[in-house]
């Protein structure tokens, strides 16, 4: 338990699975009250049952992160229900898998811009109103190792990740001197991953994949969700603006 997270209120998007819901059981198991924000209200309910079931507190709310208003009903709700906002973890994203540039279509590349980097500018925007009114907080987005080196196949994607590590920098030079820090996490591949063929089961895609870490595994949701959780923590006071890698070496070299 990090005991700088006890009573602590903490936004998570994208919390109805995946990395989300890992770091949202991370901070209720750290003594945070958390605030699950998904698109996907029965997914988003799970998370909180499961916080629940732990003995922790968390509340639901469905949220579009390419919507200002549902952005800002989600940062507002978890303010009048909680009184503040100390953290938040803007996680929400998609990957709507592998085609290359001159085969992605517009809408494509529309719709993963809108939600991985529109999505998380919006969050942190009235995120950090919030935090700045109340005298500071820390933010951690997620990227990706998309975000730190090119990926074939995925221009959108790509765009999109290396989009929130300069964002990520933006705005922590921003606010730095308010109290505000905000810094990016870059996953490689976790569990089964984002991508459709991975999730299908295409074993010569993962194999691919897999050789590209040194470590010979792809990363655990916790092992990302405790890198967020030192991000936020009393532990990492004096860090801001940085995109850290959760990798296994994949872009050492």
């Amino acid at each position: 338990m990090t005991k700088s997270l006890q009573e602590k209120i903490v936004l998570v998007t994208g919390a109805g699975g995946g990395i989300g819901r890992a770091t949202a059981l991370a901070f209720a198991a750290c003594g945070s009250k958390v605030v699950v924000s998904d698109i996907r209200t029965h997914a988003g309910q799970a998370t909180i049952d499961a916080i629940r079931t732990m003995g922790g507190e968390a509340l639901f709310i469905q949220a579009d992160v390419t919507r200002s208003a549902d952005v800002e009903n989600m940062v507002g709700t978890a303010v009048e229900v909680y009184g503040r906002l100390d953290c938040a973890f803007n996680n929400a994203g998609i990957n709507l898998g592998r085609a290359s540039t001159t085969v992605r279509t517009e809408d494509e590349w529309d719709r993963i811009i809108a939600v991985n980097l529109k999505g998380v500018w919006l969050c942190l925007k009235y995120e950090i109103l919030q935090m700045v009114a109340q005298g500071g907080g820390a933010i951690v987005n997620t990227s990706s190792t998309a975000g730190l080196i090119g990926n074939a196949g995925k221009p959108a994607y790509t765009a999109s990740k290396h989009g929130v590590v300069g964002l990520t920098k933006t705005a922590a030079l921003e606010f730095a001197k308010q109290g505000v820090r905000v810094n990016a996490v870059c996953p490689g591949a976790v569990g089964e991953g984002m991508d459709p063929a991975l999730k299908a089961g295409n074993d010569a895609l993962r194999q691919s994949l897999m050789n590209q870490y040194p470590m010979g595994r792809f990363a655990r949701h916790e092992e990302v969700s405790a890198t967020v959780i030192w991000l936020c923590s009393e532990a990492a006071a004096f860090i801001t603006g940085q995109s850290i890698a959760v990798d296994g070496g994949r872009t050492v070299g």
